[in-house]
């Protein structure tokens, strides 16, 4: 017989299967759940097979649950952060309501860096743990959510808010957006802030100039993170998240210096950069649009041009769109390259290069 699986995340979910006849806690996995006021229930339950990540327990009641086979994964002492979260972040977590110094973001980044080129055993293991909870929390957050409708956008960090391919970016995802689909970026400023930002304002479609003036008040992350943020915050304050199109974030502190952006409304955070980048990609199998960057976008096209390249069958490709035909040919010649790999293969058609955001849109049509 298969063993049952049950994630307990919260403490009214503990309480909520107790009652509901939890006396065996086999298959169990309880995380990050204060459990101080529970010893009493824990006492009265079969614990065998049961796991439980970072909980907090009463000192006399610990022992008690090893002794008779829980297994127990303690809290890390000095972490900023919770290796064991069962949920994503948002912008008011990491950010907060005061000054970015001060916020979880900067408290995690130094933290990150502190570790220095050899990082510690313990360093290491809440790194990895925490990167494994976020994609599990990233995987409860997309359920019902169908792969074919998640597109990726990917472009440059350094776009300018006020530029006209800001605004372009911004179209693109409030296209998406409006169309169903589902906008993923890369989670940071420029071309991913842009299109999170207009998967962000589709409920309000006539809100994208006032939202743009009040954004070029601190045009990039440089000279003031503190201006970009909290110019974000005022737009976020100008359109509540609480009515806000969806959309998804998938940066890193690998990165720190280059801020998560505010709009995305669920922010898969990571600390491994490698983890980050096949995550990123890997869920965009509705397609993923490419605006113009530098290495790190031309390293996104050829990531995942690997896995369409490799695609045994025509279903198991996502379609790339380059949007910049001179850019891509000239510029930048990937898109060359693209179709010569593609030629003959699974991936030939869906191979694209185009001028605009109206063609970029049209190739992905709306979502079924």
């Amino acid at each position: 017989m298969t063993r049952r699986t049950l994630e307990v995340e919260t403490l009214a979910a503990f309480d909520a299967h107790i009652r509901q006849g939890g006396r065996r806690l086999n298959g169990w996995f309880v995380q990050s759940v204060d459990l101080t006021a529970r010893s009493a229930t824990l006492a009265g339950v079969d614990p065998r097979g049961a796991v439980f990540l970072g909980c907090r327990f009463a000192p006399e009641i610990e022992s008690s649950l090893r002794d008779r086979g829980a297994l127990l994964f303690p809290r890390l002492p000095e972490t900023p952060f919770d290796p064991y979260r069962p949920g994503l972040y948002d912008a008011a977590e990491l950010y907060g309501s005061g000054r970015y110094q001060a916020s979880t973001d900067a408290a995690v980044y130094a933290w990150s860096q502190a570790a220095g080129p050899a990082p510690t055993l313990q360093h290491s293991l809440a790194a990895a743990l925490h990167d494994h909870a976020i994609t599990d929390a990233l995987d409860e957050a997309t359920l019902g959510v169908d792969p074919r409708t998640v597109v990726g956008v990917m472009g440059g960090h350094a776009l300018v808010r006020g530029e006209d391919d800001y605004r372009r970016a911004v179209e693109l995802g409030h296209r998406l957006a409006t169309a169903g689909r589902t906008v993923l970026t890369g989670g940071g400023p420029g071309a991913m802030e842009a299109a999170n930002l207009g998967a962000y304002l589709s409920p309000w479609p006539d809100a994208v100039d006032e939202a743009l003036a009040i954004l070029s008040a601190a045009p990039s992350y440089r000279p003031s993170m503190e201006d970009w943020i909290q110019t974000g915050r005022a737009v976020r304050t100008r359109w509540p998240v609480e009515r806000a199109g969806k959309s998804l974030g998938i940066p890193t502190w690998f990165y720190g210096h280059e801020p998560t952006n505010v709009f995305a409304t669920a922010i898969a955070k990571y600390f491994a950069n490698a983890l980050r980048e096949d995550t990123l990609l890997h869920r965009c199998r509705g397609g993923i649009v490419y605006l113009r960057g530098q290495a790190g976008t031309v390293q996104e096209i050829f990531q995942a041009c690997t896995e369409n390249f490799y695609a045994a069958s025509a279903l198991q490709v996502a379609p790339m769109i380059l949007v910049g035909v001179e850019y891509w040919t000239k510029t930048l010649p990937a898109y060359p390259l693209l179709r010569q790999l593609a030629r003959g293969r699974a991936m030939e058609r869906a191979v694209h290069c185009v001028d605009s955001i109206e063609e970029a849109s049209a190739l992905l049509g709306p979502a079924d």
